[in-house]
C-alpha cells in the first residue's frame, strides 16, 4: 500500500484522484485546500488529516517522516490551480515523493528544464495526467491513423469543437483569470491539443481566428493532420441537438469528414492512469512538453489579436 497525500482536495477534477487513489488499494494521508468544502473526503478517505494552510501542510507530512522511521510519502497528488502546480511539484520532490500532477504540468515550457534537472537531482519522478491517451478506442483510432497515413501519405483534414458550458463563477473563479489558469486554450483545451499532437505528430504551424475571454478558435498544422478548432464555455455555442437532451457539454472531433465518438469514458481514466505510473509506465514531462509549448505559444498571439 502507497502513501498519498493531496493538493486542492475541494477542487472539481479531486474526486477522480481521490476515487483513483481508493481503486488502486492504497491510503491518503494529508490532503490540502484553502476551503474547507471537503465533505468528498468522507466517501473515500475520512481519516486523512485536513489542511486549509501549506505550511500545516508540509508541518505535518514532515513531521510524520521524522516520527515514524519507516514512514514514506510515496506521491503527492496535485489537483490545485494551475499556476501552484509548478510550486507543489517542487514540494513534492524536496519532501522525497514523486508528484502526479494535473494537466497543465506548468504554465510555461521553461519551467519543465528546471523540474527535469530537480528530477535527478531527487532521484523522483514527475507525472501527469492524460488519461486520453489510455482511451481503448482512441488507441485504436491512433494505430488506424498511422496505418492509414503510411499507406496513402496523406494529411488528415480534422475539424475538433469543444463546448463545455460554464456559468458566471467561472470568470470570477481562478479558472477566469488568465494569470492563474492560463485561459481557455491551457485551462479547457490542453488535454485535447495533447490528443492532437499524439495522433497527429508534430506542430508545424499555428493561427488563430476567434479570441475572447470565454471561446477561442483557430487552425493547426501538424506533421500528419490540418485541424480547426474551437473552445468555448459559452451555453450559446452549443448546438441545438445538444440544447434539446439538456446536455452542458458538447465534443466532437471530425477526421476527414468522420465523426470520432470517445465521449463514453472520457472521465472514468484517472484510474487507469494510477496502474499505469504505480506501475512505472506513467505519462513524463517529455509527454507534456508539446502541448504546454503549443499553449503558451497561443496565450502570446493572443496578445496581438
Amino acid at each position: 500500500m502507497k502513501n498519498f497525500a493531496l493538493t486542492g482536495v475541494a477542487g472539481y477534477i479531486a474526486p477522480r484522484h481521490l476515487k483513483a487513489i481508493k481503486e488502486t488499494g492504497n491510503n491518503l494521508i494529508a490532503a490540502l485546500d484553502p476551503h474547507d468544502s471537503v465533505g468528498i473526503l468522507d466517501q473515500y478517505f475520512p481519516d486523512a488529516a485536513f489542511f486549509t494552510e501549506f505550511e500545516r501542510f508540509d508541518r505535518h507530512i514532515e513531521m510524520l517522516k521524522r516520527k515514524q522511521k519507516d514512514f514514506k510519502l510515496d506521491y503527492l497528488s496535485i489537483c490545485s490551480p494551475n499556476n501552484l502546480h509548478d510550486a507543489h511539484i517542487r514540494f513534492a520532490l524536496r519532501i522525497g515523493a514523486d508528484a502526479i500532477c494535473e494537466k497543465p504540468l506548468v504554465l510555461n515550457p521553461w519551467n519543465l528544464d528546471a523540474l527535469q534537472s530537480l528530477e535527478k537531482e531527487f532521484n523522483r519522478k514527475i507525472y501527469t495526467v492524460l488519461q486520453l491517451r489510455l482511451h481503448p478506442s482512441l488507441i485504436e483510432l491512433k494505430k488506424n491513423l498511422l496505418t492509414k497515413n503510411q499507406e496513402q501519405r496523406t494529411k488528415n483534414r480534422v475539424i475538433l469543437k469543444y463546448i463545455t458550458s460554464r456559468g458566471l463563477w467561472y470568470n470570477f473563479s481562478w479558472k477566469g483569470d488568465n494569470q492563474k489558469s492560463g485561459g481557455i486554450a491551457t485551462n479547457i483545451g490542453i488535454h485535447l491539443f495533447d490528443l492532437l499532437i499524439w495522433l497527429f505528430g508534430k506542430v508545424e504551424g499555428y493561427e488563430l481566428e476567434t479570441v475572447q475571454q470565454n471561446k477561442m478558435g483557430g487552425t493547426l498544422q501538424l506533421a500528419r493532420a490540418d485541424v480547426k478548432w474551437f473552445m468555448s464555455i459559452d451555453k450559446n455555442d452549443l448546438p441545438e441537438e445538444a440544447l434539446k437532451n439538456k446536455h452542458s457539454t458538447f465534443r466532437s472531433i471530425q477526421i476527414d469528414g468522420n465523426e470520432i465518438e470517445f465521449t463514453e469514458g472520457f472521465t472514468d481514466l484517472h484510474t487507469e492512469v494510477y496502474k499505469e505510473i504505480i506501475a512505472g509506465r506513467g505519462f513524463g514531462i517529455d509527454d507534456s512538453r508539446p502541448s504546454i509549448e503549443l499553449v503558451q505559444k497561443i496565450r502570446e498571439l493572443a496578445k496581438y489579436k
